[in-house]
């Protein structure tokens, strides 16, 4: 079972991602994703975790959610990895690890950051290049808004609406659907390491703030400007796989 996080501070944004062991593709089938997702759900309900958007690859999975209380989400992500993993190793009868060790976590400022996180996690599976929209791939959150799916949703959509001031979930979907057109639009979307690899994403002040508020936990972490989208990051001082380290990379 992964280690949680340490380095989650209440009220902001996350970007999670949590690969397969060794990069193996342990989620090909969909009966893995489902239990994912079920899993997902049961989080949702049993700790009151904030998911704003998810996609399930074939060896890794992005959530991007709000932090709404100490330990929600650490607890959340425990139970979600540890529940799948021991389903797919009893079913398979395999026994080791499912989960590349801890998953990384990035702090995401709610402005210009946010719609592109999301829009990122939108196209993860066109990057790939299995579906050409996302509308295609039904294990994401993109899908799930698009289908209009109430029950057994995950998305808090009232949050999420909240985040973008609006207050109509008709325009919340407009938006949704017009953001992931336009990307498309532009061209070929490319991976980009800072939501892997960055302890946060946005405008300086926010950035300065993350580091203040991490104190010691953001020694050897340093802020580097000018991302190309009117802001920077926080990239990690040392290998994210270094033991010291609390937030291990995803893809």
């Amino acid at each position: 079972m992964p280690r949680a996080s340490r380095h989650f501070i209440p009220g902001y944004f996350w970007h999670l991602t949590h690969r397969c062991h060794e990069r193996s593709f342990l989620l090909t089938y969909n009966i893995d994703r489902q239990r994912w997702l079920r899993w997902l759900f049961e989080a949702r309900k049993r700790y009151g975790l904030c998911v704003l958007n998810y996609m399930i690859t074939s060896n890794h999975v992005h959530l991007f959610v709000k932090d709404t209380g100490v330990g929600v989400i650490p607890r959340s992500m425990q139970l979600v990895a540890g529940r799948v993993a021991q389903e797919f190793n009893l079913r398979k009868g395999r026994g080791g690890a499912f989960w590349q060790d801890r998953y990384h976590a990035t702090a995401v400022e709610n402005n210009h950051h946010f719609v592109h996180a999301m829009i990122y996690i939108d196209l993860n599976m066109v990057r790939a290049g299995v579906v050409s929209h996302p509308c295609q791939w039904p294990f994401c959150g993109y899908y799930e808004l698009m289908a209009q799916r109430k029950r057994y949703s995950i998305i808090d959509r009232k949050e999420l609406m909240r985040a973008l001031d609006i207050n109509d979930e008709a325009a919340l979907v407009a938006m949704r659907r017009n953001w992931v057109d336009d990307a498309l639009e532009e061209g070929a979307p490319c991976r980009e390491k800072k939501w892997t690899h960055s302890l946060a994403v946005g405008g300086q002040a926010f950035l300065e703030t993350i580091k203040e508020e991490l104190g010691s936990k953001a020694r050897g972490r340093r802020v580097e400007l000018d991302d190309g989208v009117a802001g920077g990051i926080i990239k990690e001082g040392r290998s994210v796989y270094s033991r010291f380290s609390s937030i291990e990379s995803g893809l």
